[in-house]
């Protein structure tokens, strides 16, 4: 069986992507312990989104539905409104 290693890249979506799809036990002998942060966001790059507990449960449905993490579709959604409304991303 072909061993298959961590990726290395900088990109969160790629590491999320790869986490998803793994589980942390495959990969014991190849971490190592870090003592800060290795991806830390602006404040700028996160919004905060309050939604009523129904439309939270419609949002995990249609994200579940499709396969995807809850924000992966939230983000998709607001990236399409932006694009139908000529707003460059």
């Amino acid at each position: 069986m072909r061993r298959v290693n961590m990726p290395q890249t900088d990109s969160i979506e790629e590491l999320a992507h790869f986490w998803d799809t793994h589980d942390l036990t495959e990969f014991e002998d190849q971490l190592e312990e870090v003592s800060e942060p290795v991806f830390e966001r602006s404040p700028e790059s996160v919004v905060t989104l309050h939604l009523q507990p129904q439309e939270i449960a419609a949002v995990k449905q249609a994200a579940q539905e499709r396969g995807m993490e809850e924000a992966t579709l939230l983000r998709e959604w607001v990236l399409e409104k932006l694009h139908s409304i000529g707003t460059p991303n």
